[in-house]
């Protein structure tokens, strides 16, 4: 997984304008997919990721890659998802798409079903939906909604405390980002799931299974 520190100007405007062609650069770094031949048809690919598994094919000392339940030659992630987080993740052998989906300028939404400790009061909630600081700058406003419990999540280990379920979209990529903005209101993820990147989502997909996308 990509992560970076990033030295940025202390104006909260100037801090912006630098941070974003950092946060593209990074985007740029990831594999990207080899040119297809004139016969190999563009795919897109939607994997519903479960929890413990990284996005990235090779197995590193301690946690299993993509490639323990996929096996798709060519397709390369396009974004990232932490190795606790489940849920969606795409993949495609199409350069220019990837490009289009991880770009943050694309604002490209994603939609996170998140188990959060605690009760966030309206205050919490407000400064999400506002848009909070974080150590790499401030986040783009987000879409956040206090929700039951998804009837489509599996079962997961239990947890101590009270929790809320909180349904929040999101228009950039960050690393964690949606685990630090929880933190920095004082609400720390318990669990994460992905429900959908723009028009993909879940629907259908068991954890573990996949399925080719039409775009």
């Amino acid at each position: 997984m990509l992560s970076c520190r990033i030295s940025a100007p202390a104006d909260s405007a100037a801090r912006l304008l630098f941070i974003l062609p950092q946060i593209r650069k990074i985007a740029m770094s990831r594999p990207r997919p080899r040119k297809r031949g004139p016969a190999e048809p563009a795919r897109l690919v939607a994997f519903n990721k479960p929890a413990g598994v990284l996005s990235q094919w090779s197995d590193d000392p301690h946690w299993p890659g993509l490639g323990r339940s996929l096996s798709l030659p060519g397709l390369y992630p396009a974004g990232r998802l932490d190795r606790d987080s489940e849920g969606l993740l795409l993949l495609t052998n199409d350069g220019a798409l990837q490009a289009r989906l991880t770009d943050p300028a694309s604002m490209t939404p994603k939609t996170y079903v998140a188990l959060v400790a605690g009760q966030p009061g309206p205050e919490a909630l407000a400064a999400l939906r506002r848009g909070v600081t974080l150590t790499d700058g401030p986040t783009r406003p987000a879409e956040v909604a206090e929700i039951p419990e998804p009837a489509w999540l599996c079962p997961a280990d239990p947890h101590d405390g009270p929790a809320t379920w909180l349904s929040l979209t999101i228009t950039e990529g960050r690393n964690r980002q949606v685990r630090r903005m929880a933190a920095h209101v004082g609400h720390p993820v318990l669990r994460l799931v992905r429900w959908s990147i723009g028009p993909h989502t879940l629907a259908g997909l068991a954890p573990g299974d996949w399925c080719d996308l039409p775009f």
